[in-house]
């Protein structure tokens, strides 16, 4: 499975970015990870990758969204309100779980990953 990641950039305050992640190879739940300079890198969204149902961290619930779209293998994470804290480098991570989760350990691909720079 290879993962890449686009879409980042630098807004204001209050702006609006959405990245994309295309895949390839075979996927099942998908996730948002970010990791900001000096901490550790965190869950923000995931994707059941049957139903895609989908599941939020409680700092960015009602200002994003992660959709897929499986014609085209690829996911999406419309980023809307953004925030200074907001600022991170952005990861799309792929997981062969039938169960909703943020746990870093359980997603073993990665891609590269996109900066997202709020000010």
């Amino acid at each position: 499975v290879q993962l890449v990641e686009s879409g980042g950039g630098s807004v204001e305050a209050g702006g609006t970015l959405r990245l994309s992640c295309a895949a390839s190879g075979d996927t099942y739940c998908m996730a948002w990870f970010r990791q900001a300079p000096g901490k550790e890198r965190v869950g923000v969204a995931f994707i059941d990758g049957f139903d895609d149902s989908p599941t939020y961290v409680d700092s960015v619930k009602g200002r994003f969204t992660v959709s897929r779209d499986n014609a085209k293998d690829t996911v999406y994470l419309q980023m809307d309100n953004l925030r200074p804290e907001d600022t991170a480098m952005y990861y799309c991570a792929a997981a062969r779980i039938g169960f909703p989760s943020l746990a870093r350990y359980l997603y073993a691909y990665w891609g590269p990953g996109t900066q997202v720079t709020v000010s």
